[in-house]
Order: structure tokens, then sequence, then C-alpha cells
């Protein structure tokens, strides 16, 4: 396997290797210390680029993450580098390469030729690397220099999961050498399996549906995990492209690395799809997790952030027993490639890898160019700042484009003349994406990079055909996003931090406000826990109360209408139309088909008012150019928010 060589030295940090990590010089004769590197969530990100700005970005980039691996790979006597999944998809260039260039038989994928360059030694499917079909991953992978395993994919189930023929290997075992600390070298076979959520059944059935079946992640690793024993693996990672979750299991749960850590026979996890960081507080007090420690059930595990933002780090101490190796001693950290400072400034803490880069510019070059084509014009700025707390226009033009496209694609069947409405939410609303992470388009050209930062994803467009009852419950689920607030009260915080943007519906074509003095009907994850809540008030329809019999079509994307986040009425049954287009390419055809588009939100849905009553919100500072725009809410500036956001203040 090639790994590059770099002139450029990494920083230097304020405490010495040996006090920071003991294990190598403290190794034994019979001990070794084994460092393993992860990655996870890279979508695409090699370059420090951020291609929807267009402009360099010191956060993000494989590139950047290749210094730390260097670093650490000169600092230690045995490491491993594997990646936890999602690389194929999530920004322009993966678009590029499969919607613009394509993957012919023999060609290379840039993500894969730089994680060749980097020298990684295996990695595993996550969710978002079936989103092109299966054809252009299995073209992707046969790049790899590298073993990609996945046991819980199969395109032949068996009665159990050994008996399973999978898409890819379950499993691999590596035969390695490591050196004790007497500078011997001794054999040592590492297992690595690998595991995507099952839900990747409901976010792509357009591609996977007949063609390949996902089984539970626990169960699978239950039942092979031992065959890997039996084959020979002296230590088993598990690749688990899975949040940390619930501590019980239950059955085809998405965030299953907690029960799957509990597995005998499992002696690390390294973890992704949250898109955060283990070890680090956010996964405090949770259950069979230490923070301190660094352990899932006591076990060593990782999280390295996304875009490559960190590398996540296991150091083993590994014993000798016999023919055999045991872990002995364990620690874990995430290593970041960046930090903000005091003054919202970011400081790079390490250059890129000049052959990292190198070896995609082509690649980089032409995304540039794919994603500067101008496709219209708009009359009014596009900007995501206020979309969690008022009707937006970057999401309006999301679900007016959707509308649009909904009602000629229902022309001729049993569903013409149904009222449509139409369901968007907010993806770029800062969160952990951090105070620049909003969609901000001046008035002027729009180009395909502006899509791309409209809606984030190349999902498919979808119609699903509900109830009037079922357009409540959907709001209420959305309604979510909020927390109670005190009639009265000044100043209490407004969203709540555990309830993702991208389950923050709005919905066109209906008229609504939201009661924040009321308790939420669903929790976070969209599961019923008040079930007489009303927070959607004054719900009406061309005028007129909202009939809860009434049946309407509504205007989403795959990911909802197959279950993605739990909806009322979209749990992939519901489902009337499956577009061959995604919701991308129907807002480009809709901005060409209208030349210049005019997204002025309507302030169709509103706060109920609660005289007296205040409460505060966290956005963007560029969201102050933007206040005086907005309808239906009064907001005023209220001071610095944390880690660089603004904060903003409504009076109900």
């Amino acid at each position: 396997m090639t790994h590059f060589i770099s002139r450029r030295t990494f920083l230097a940090t304020t405490a010495t290797f040996a006090a920071l990590h003991p294990f190598s010089v403290r190794a034994a004769s019979n001990q070794a210390h084994l460092r393993i590197m992860e990655t996870t969530d890279l979508h695409v990100h090699v370059f420090p680029y951020d291609y929807y700005a267009d402009k360099p970005r010191d956060t993000v980039g494989l590139a950047r993450t290749a210094s730390i691996i260097e670093s650490i790979r000169a600092e230690a006597t045995n490491s491993m580098l594997i990646d936890n999944g999602d690389f194929l998809q999530g920004n322009p260039m993966g678009d590029y390469i499969a919607y613009e260039r394509g993957m012919k038989e023999g060609d290379s994928h840039p993500i894969i030729t730089a994680m060749n360059i980097v020298g990684f030694d295996a990695a595993t499917l996550g969710n978002h690397e079936f989103n092109y079909g299966l054809d252009f991953l299995m073209k992707s992978l046969a790049g790899a220099d590298f073993p990609v395993v996945c046991a819980n994919v199969a395109t032949q189930q068996g009665s159990t999961p050994t008996a399973d023929k999978t898409l890819v290997p379950p499993f691999t075992i590596l035969e390695r050498t490591v050196t004790d600390g007497d500078g011997n070298t001794h054999p040592i076979k590492v297992g690595l399996i690998g595991f995507v959520p099952p839900q990747i059944m409901n976010w792509d059935r357009r591609h996977l549906e007949g063609n390949v079946q996902a089984r539970d992640i626990v169960d699978t690793a239950k039942a092979l995990v031992p065959l890997m024993k039996e084959q020979g693996a002296d230590i088993i990672i598990a690749l688990s492209h899975s949040g940390i979750g619930a501590a019980d299991h239950s059955d085809g749960m998405e965030n299953a690395s907690v029960p799957l850590a509990a597995i005998d026979g499992i002696d690390a996890v390294l973890t992704g799809h949250h898109h955060q960081v283990f070890p680090s507080p956010s996964y405090a007090d949770m259950p069979a997790v230490d923070v301190a420690a660094g352990t899932i059930h006591g076990k060593p595990a990782a999280m390295g952030g996304f875009w490559g933002s960190h590398l996540g780090l296991i150091d083993l101490m590994l014993e000798r027993d016999g023919s055999s190796w045991r872990i002995a001693g364990h620690t874990s950290e995430a290593r970041p490639i960046s930090k903000r400072n005091e003054d919202r400034s970011i400081t790079a803490l390490v250059e890129s890898q000049a052959p990292v880069l190198a070896s995609v510019q082509a690649d980089h070059d032409a995304t540039l160019a794919y994603v500067r084509r101008a496709v219209g014009k708009t009359d009014a700025p596009l900007h995501s700042y206020f979309a969690l707390v008022a009707d937006d226009p970057s999401v309006q033009i999301v679900s007016i484009a959707q509308s649009w496209y909904i009602k000629d694609m229902m022309q001729g069947t049993e569903y013409e003349g149904l009222p449509i409405l139409s369901a968007a939410a907010p993806f770029k609303a800062g969160g952990r994406g951090g105070p620049e992470y909003f969609t901000d388009v001046p008035k002027g050209d729009v180009a395909i990079k502006n899509v791309s930062d409209l809606y984030l994803y190349p999902n498919t467009a979808r119609a699903v055909l509900v109830t009037g009852a079922e357009v409540k419950d959907w709001l209420e689920r959305s309604a979510g996003m909020f927390n109670q607030v005190a009639p009265g009260g000044t100043d209490q915080p407004l969203l709540n931090p555990d309830f993702p943007s991208y389950n923050f519906d709005v919905m066109d074509g209906v008229t609504y406000q939201i009661d924040l003095s009321q308790p939420s009907k669903f929790d976070p994850k969209g599961n019923l826990i008040n079930a007489d809540a009303n927070r959607i008030v004054n719900l009406q329809h061309n005028g007129a109360p909202l009939d809860p019999a009434a049946k309407f079509i509504i205007a989403t994307n795959n990911y909802r209408a197959g279950g993605g986040g739990n909806f009322p009425g979209a749990k992939g049954d519901s489902i009337v139309f499956e577009a061959p287009d995604t919701n991308r390419d129907v807002i480009v055809r809709y901005i060409v088909d209208q030349g210049t588009i005019s997204p002025r939100a309507d302030a169709n849905w509103s706060f109920a008012p609660l005289p007296g009553t205040s409460v505060l919100f966290e956005t963007g500072p560029k969201a102050a150019d933007y206040i005086d725009d907005v309808k239906g809410v009064e907001i005023e500036p209220a001071g610095d928010g944390p880690d660089g956001f603004a904060q903003f203040r409504i009076s109900l």
C-alpha cells in the first residue's frame, strides 16, 4: 500500500508524546502499542474548500487530516488507518462525479484516489454510499487499494447472517506485524467488521428495493463475531457507521453503537453517522458511555467528527498471551484540524498534504466549473438565517419548486385535483456546522452551487397521500423544534438543541400558528409523548379550518416519505409517486422555467401571540443584514452568542 511522505511537519504540541501516550515508551517485551486511526463521514471532502460558498475552508478536508495521520504514524511504532463510511456523497464534487462525469469501468473516484494516497488499511460503508445507486457504488469501490466491508447488507439473505451473500465482504482479518517493547516483531490478526443503519432500505428504496436487504446491526454482529474468532482474529474492531444512542437494543435501530459494544468478542468500536466527536461532552451521562475514559461498555471507542474535521484515535496496549493477544490498556481521543478563536476566527492546526491535493486537482477544478454555472436569476436574497423561527425564502423556494413539479406529475393520475401541499426543511441552519453554516445567496444570478446550497442532499422527489389529521400531526412533529415557554417569561431559550434542523418541516399550502406555551406532542425522535398536546393552532386550508378527514398530496423527498424522521403520514406506506428526479434537479428546472424567481416568504406560519413573553435564539452574525425583511415575527438583536453565533430576541 502506498503511503505519502510529506516535507511539511506537523505543528509541535505543548506536551511530550511520552506524557500524552505512554504506551509506546512503556511497552514491555511481551507488549506492543497499536494506534487505530479513524476518519468518518468524509462526504467527499478532500480539499479544504467549501464548494457551496466557493471559498477555502480550514475546518474540512482529508488533505488536512492527512497531516495528523502522518504525525501519528511518526509517533507510533504500530498503526492502522480506517474509514468509517459516508465517503462517496455529500458535497458538489460527489454530485459532479455521479451526475456529470460518471463512473465508467476503470475510472477512479477522487475520494478513493485520495484515500489510496493517504494509505487506508480498510473502510466500511455508510448509508450515503447508496445514494447514487449500486452500480455507481461498486464501480467506485473497485478502485480502492484497501478492503471495504459491510456485514448487514446482503444481495441474498440466508436463514442466518452467516449464510448471507453480502454486497461486499462482511469482515476482513488483516494479518499484520507489531513491534514489541524490545524491538521484536510478532504477527497479529486484526478483525474488522462493518455495519450500516438498516434504514437505508427506506432512505434509498429506489436503488435498493429488490436488489439488497439490510439486517439489524446487533443481530448480525452476534452471529458473525464468533465466526471471526474461529478464523483467527486476535482482536476485533467494529466499524459502526451508526451513532451513539440508546443503551437497550431494539430491532432495526439506527444508532446502535452502544448495544453493539456490549457484544462479547468486540474489543473496540469506531463510530460515526452522528457527525459528532467522541470522546466529548456531547455524550456525557449516557448509559454505558464513559466520556472521561473514552469507552462504551468499558471498550475503547472513537468518533472523528465529520468532513475530515477530526481524526479519531484509539491507543491500545496489546499484551501477548502465549500465541494470542489481549488488550491490557487503552485511551481514546479525537484530534481536530482547526480551532475556533475567541474572536470567532478559525486557526488551522495543520497544513494540507500536497500529494493528496495533487491527486484530485483535476476533479477539484472540474467541480468548480460545474458549480459556477448560472441557471437563472433571483430578484431577492435567498438566506436561511431565520429559517428556524419564521417563514423563510430559502425554504420557500424549495417548497414552491416541489409543488410545481408534483402538480405536473399528478396530471392524468387518480390523484389529479387533490390539493397539493409541500413540506421542506432547512438543511443549513447553523447548529454543529457553525455560525457560517447558512444559505446566503445574494440577489442576481443563481448558479448550480447556489442550488446545491439550498438543497444539500441528492434526495429524489416523492408525493405522499395523507389526511388532514395527518397534516396536523406532521406539523406537530415539526414543532418539536421549540422548547415549551412560560407565558409572561422573558428571554427563554427557544430552540431545542437535540432537534435537527432537517426534521423541521415547514408546510406550504396551509396557514398555521405554533403555540409555544403548549408541550410538544412528539419527542425529538418522533415518539408520541403528549397525546393531547396541541401546539398547532389556527390550521387552515384556503381560508377555512382544515378538515381532518380531507385528503391531501404532500410533495416531499424520499428520505421523509420513506420514514426518515418518523413523521405521521410518512412511514413508507403512503407514497403515491416516486420521481426519477432529484429535488435539486426539480429546483433547477423550476428556476430555468421561471427565468427569474421571487423567493419572498409569505409568512404562512408564525408563533401564536403570548403577550409579555420573549424568547432567545442563535443564528449567524450576518442575519443582522436581513432582520428588517422578516415577516410575521418581531425580531431584535440580543448580543453575542457562544462559539461565534449571534443572539436575537423574539417578542411573542
